[in-house]
């Protein structure tokens, strides 16, 4: 059976380099738009010292528009996977902590969040969901190779991807 050439898994890259893209971009806006909601969202985790709920309330779409920017450029897009894993693998905790306390909140995962009646949280859902953008991470992390990069630009890409030099073929 051929082996999909390296131009392909590229293109898949880069569908994936866009797509994760856009969960950060989409997401940090919202929550930075309004920067009332992303605290109580937070707060309602009931995780962290009343000191400290400003600061990560703040910082948290800094840093996802931050990843989103260098996504979209396709600029250090290894070192954005290994950050967009991290994130994504505290942010499932969390939730899954939240769910395990029994709390009834919304994750503020795309702005809102909160205090929710219970019976409309959907934990087992925003883990998959995220579960998801983690596949999506962790393809970059390991083939960050895309087209359209500034990595790409930059000739990055030829030592982001060793394997993708040969055909296949025996040489």
């Amino acid at each position: 059976m051929p082996k999909p050439s390296p131009r392909v898994f590229d293109l898949i890259g880069t569908l994936v380099r866009f797509g994760l893209a856009a969960v950060w971009l989409v997401s940090g806006w919202l929550k930075i738009s309004d920067a009332g909601q992303t605290y109580i969202a937070v707060k309602a985790y009931e995780l962290l010292p009343d000191g400290l709920i400003g600061p990560v309330a703040t910082t948290l779409p800094l840093l996802e528009l931050a990843l989103g920017l260098m996504l979209i450029a396709g600029f250090g897009t290894r070192l954005a996977g290994i950050g967009s894993i991290v994130l994504l693998v505290l942010l499932i905790a969390v939730i899954a902590q939240s769910w395990a306390r029994g709390l009834t909140i919304d994750c503020g995962c795309f702005g809102g969040g909160g205090q929710v009646a219970a019976g409309q949280t959907q934990y087992p859902q925003e883990i998959a969901r995220d579960t998801g953008f983690l596949l999506l991470a962790v393809w970059l992390t390991l083939r960050p190779s895309t087209l359209f990069s500034v990595d790409g630009w930059l000739g990055w890409n030829s030592k982001a991807a060793p394997d993708d030099s040969s055909d296949g073929k025996a040489s």
